[in-house]
């Protein structure tokens, strides 16, 4: 234990001589009780003294000139830091006990009458000098017991801190694991049914129609692996921050109205009892990412809703906000969830079968669409099979009246020669057969070596080309076919997995017309192919190396 400061006694006395003797007489006891002894000649001089400095007694002389024993005795215990200072008075003269009555009122311990005899002074000073010790070693004590207490509440917080941590790992690892599975779950389903319906048109003595049921299966259930392709890239857009709006003023009802109607054309709403009311507020949004919210929103509410259940929609303006209400009567959210309801990895158990299948990620990108729209979105819930509601606000805007763009009429030219680019061979051979099932003069090549050859040799009116090609990538093909005088107004559409934004930027850089993401659809192809081929010729482009 640290050594404690040695306490110190103060004595007071105007007399010069009896100053002298009672802090001589206190110094020779001074080492063996281990105290200090300090002198003042006046009150005002004691008053500093006090202000300086802890005391464990004061001697006090009750006849001083200016101001006496009783009154310096009064100022010292005025002050709080030295209200309980024991003060012993001396006096020369006998008092009667108006005088001690008064003296104790000033917080007087005792008195002593001069002369002052030796062994009583000892005694007294001895008491009092060991309560001042003992006191400072309580103190002590007591502030390394608050310094150790503070010690261990911040380790009990660094180690709960710990606890929660380590229980919020455990629970997104297990999340994780659970959505691995149920990825798994979903894309083995689709790549089942394609499997078998593909074995099956290989299959002798079946029926044409049987053939024709099984192309459709395999057209839907690809869309199907594109969705649940696209979830998991927005996904990840998403959580990096790389999603780039294209807003537009729109009207939140017409565009929910629509996706309703999609649904229910569809059949996907066939089993539910499907309200809505809707009326019209105006926001600036992304029609597309509003689309997918909407969807998101509906589809959580068909998954976690019996068949027969009843899910209402509706669209209103609320003050400065545009509100969606997305409400069901299915089997709730528990509230240990719905705190979580809108974190990545997180699903809520169901009861129902996974018919309608999902990777359960589709209220993380609500939330994360909404607020880069400058809106929010939450849930709410009274328990396990009490229903829910999902409610999305975005920032209003004044009405706004859009033109309507003329459709696009297809042009009845002749169709262009094309060239296809396409490393992958299944993907090459089929990609040529269906350009050729609708008319194309088609040639293929599996490389960007062999496709800038075929340029020149095939003088094609279009090229198709895979960015992701080995040897010179998509990006180097182009540049070269835009750097010859021979190939240079070849119309160039590129093929390629990745659709941010910086994607389409390197794409239209290296001197492409068009980007198309994969998988791709048939139409959209057919409809960018003969946009391409009435477009006038390609003047000379900047090509950047």
């Amino acid at each position: 234990m640290p050594k404690l400061d040695k306490p110190k006694i103060l004595v007071v006395n105007d007399d010069a001589n009896s100053l002298f003797a009672l802090t001589s007489l206190l110094a020779q006891w001074a080492e063996q009780e281990s105290y200090e002894v300090l002198a003042a000649r006046s009150g005002q001089d004691a008053l500093r003294q006090v202000l300086m400095h802890d005391f464990a007694v004061i001697l006090l002389d009750v006849n001083m000139p200016g101001m006496d024993g009783f009154e310096t005795a009064g100022a010292i215990h005025a002050r709080e830091r030295s209200s309980d200072i024991p003060i012993i008075f001396i006096t020369a003269f006998a008092t009667d006990e108006l005088d001690r009555l008064k003296a104790y009122q000033h917080g007087a311990v005792d008195f002593l009458f001069t002369p002052v005899i030796p062994q009583v002074l000892y005694a007294k000073i001895a008491v009092f000098v060991t309560l001042a010790m003992k006191n400072e070693e309580l103190k002590k004590q007591a502030r390394q017991l608050s310094q150790r207490t503070t010690e261990l509440t911040a380790s009990n917080r660094r180690l709960t801190n710990e606890i929660e941590e380590r229980k919020s790992v455990e629970r997104q690892n297990h999340a994780k694991d659970e959505f691995l599975a149920m990825l798994g779950h979903e894309l083995r389903n689709p790549l089942s049914a394609i499997s078998s319906a593909a074995s099956l048109i290989g299959l002798p003595g079946v029926s044409a129609e049987g053939v024709h049921r099984a192309k459709k299966i395999i057209q839907r259930q690809s869309q199907h692996l594109g969705r649940i392709v696209d979830d998991l890239l927005d996904l990840s857009r998403a959580m990096s921050g790389k999603i780039l709006l294209n807003p537009a003023p729109l009207d939140l009802a017409a565009l929910v109205a629509t996706s309703l109607e999609t649904y229910r054309a569809t059949g996907r709403s066939t089993d539910y009892d499907l309200a809505q009311d809707l009326d019209q507020g105006w926001i600036s949004g992304d029609c597309t990412r509003l689309e997918q919210i909407t969807s998101n929103l509906i589809d959580n509410a068909l998954k976690y809703t019996p068949p027969g259940g009843r899910i209402e929609v509706r669209t209103w303006t609320e003050n400065d906000d545009v509100v969606l209400s997305v409400r069901d009567n299915g089997v709730g959210i528990a509230p240990s969830l719905l705190p979580h309801v809108f974190d990545v990895f997180v699903q809520g158990s169901s009861t129902l079968d996974r018919a309608q299948g999902g990777l359960g990620i589709g209220l993380s990108l609500v939330r994360r669409l909404a607020e880069l729209h400058g809106g929010s979105v939450k849930a709410e819930s009274r328990g396990d099979h009490c229903g829910s509601t999902f409610t999305l606000r975005l920032p209003r805007i004044e009405h706004q009246l859009s033109s309507v763009p003329a459709p696009v009429s297809r042009a009845t030219h002749a169709k262009p020669r094309v060239l296809l680019i396409e490393d992958n061979d299944d993907g090459r051979e089929m990609m040529a057969m269906m350009l050729g099932g609708y008319g194309y003069d088609v040639e293929a090549a599996a490389d960007g070596v062999l496709g800038l050859r075929a340029a020149t040799s095939y003088q094609p009116d279009l090229a198709l080309i895979d960015i992701g090609l080995p040897g010179i990538d998509g990006y180097e093909v182009a540049r070269r076919l835009r750097a010859d005088p021979a190939t240079r107004d070849i119309k160039l559409i590129a093929l390629t997995g990745y659709g941010l934004a910086d994607d389409l930027r390197r794409v239209m850089d290296a001197g492409f017309d068009r980007h198309l993401v994969k998988p791709v659809d048939i139409d959209q192809l057919m409809e960018v192919i003969d946009t391409c081929a009435r477009l006038p010729l390609a003047q000379p482009v900047a090509v950047k190396q």
